[in-house]
């Protein structure tokens, strides 16, 4: 009966933590190139249980009882790089990554963006990716994320001599007619090796990268992936699936309840 309340209380916390992914989805449906999370649950491995500070008994001096299985647990949190839907903006400034469509989910690309490391000694650029194109100016002329955070090119971060310049679908900046300056487009072989970092940027931890197969598309910013109505539905069955568990839980608690002040009682 302990183990029943260990499996319905687990099952709740899974069932929680899933929900807090389903509610960050939803908050971030309007959110620039946004790619939805899904939570992967997964058998929770076996664990050896046994009586703590009771090993006197001469048949079993080990105070080993047995082992059990707290029903599922999370194993990961996924994230889908599908392509969202491509609004036109008409400003120069912003930009999406248009992919070819073959391995869109499996094999994204990404603008690269430097974030200065503040804690280093020679304050270092990190690279760091993203889908959200909706980039800005600085006070230098350099082509920055809304959050401040420098859109890097081949010789760095980009740079302008003037606000008037166009992107070709190369990505390749041009100003009066020349190449200064070519947006460097990542695009990585394994999806399920990045991370989301915060601020809508994407970290590589150990995944290859590829040739870009996609283009740049100047004007057009990407849309979220989220789609509500499945949001919705998902957040509808995990918190049926909570209350299930929740009552399997509530009546175990009652049931042992009962056998502590009842069972044995001489009438």
């Amino acid at each position: 009966m302990i183990r029943g309340l260990y499996t319905s209380g687990w099952s709740m916390l899974a069932n929680t933590r899933k929900l807090d992914v389903i509610t960050n989805n939803m908050a971030n449906v309007n959110t620039t190139a946004y790619k939805k999370d899904t939570v992967v649950f997964e058998s929770f491995p076996s664990v050896l249980t046994k009586r703590i500070n009771d090993t006197r008994s001469p048949l079993n001096p080990s105070g080993n009882i047995g082992s059990m299985q707290l029903s599922s647990d999370v194993g990961e949190v996924y994230t889908y790089y599908t392509q969202g839907q491509l609004a036109q903006t008409g400003s120069k400034l912003d930009f999406a990554i248009k992919d070819d469509g073959s391995n869109i989910d499996t094999s994204p690309a990404f603008f690269t963006i430097g974030v200065m490391d503040e804690g280093g000694n020679n304050n270092s650029i990190n690279e760091y990716y993203t889908k959200d194109g909706s980039f800005t100016i600085n006070a230098n002329n350099q082509l920055v994320t809304k959050e401040g955070y420098f859109v890097l090119g081949e010789k760095g971060p980009v740079t302008l001599s003037s606000a008037e310049f166009t992107v070709n679908e190369k990505g390749e900046i041009l100003q009066n007619g020349e190449i200064v300056d070519k947006l460097r487009i990542a695009q990585f072989s394994d999806a399920a090796k990045l991370r989301k970092f915060g601020n809508n940027l994407i970290q590589n931890t150990d995944s290859e990268a590829v040739d870009f197969t996609g283009s740049v598309v100047q004007g057009y910013t990407e849309q979220s992936n989220v789609n509500v109505v499945d949001e919705m539905v998902d957040m509808i069955t995990v918190m049926r699936a909570y209350e299930a568990s929740q009552k399997v839980l509530q009546a175990q608690d009652s049931s042992l309840e009962k056998t502590v002040t009842e069972v044995g009682v001489v009438r």
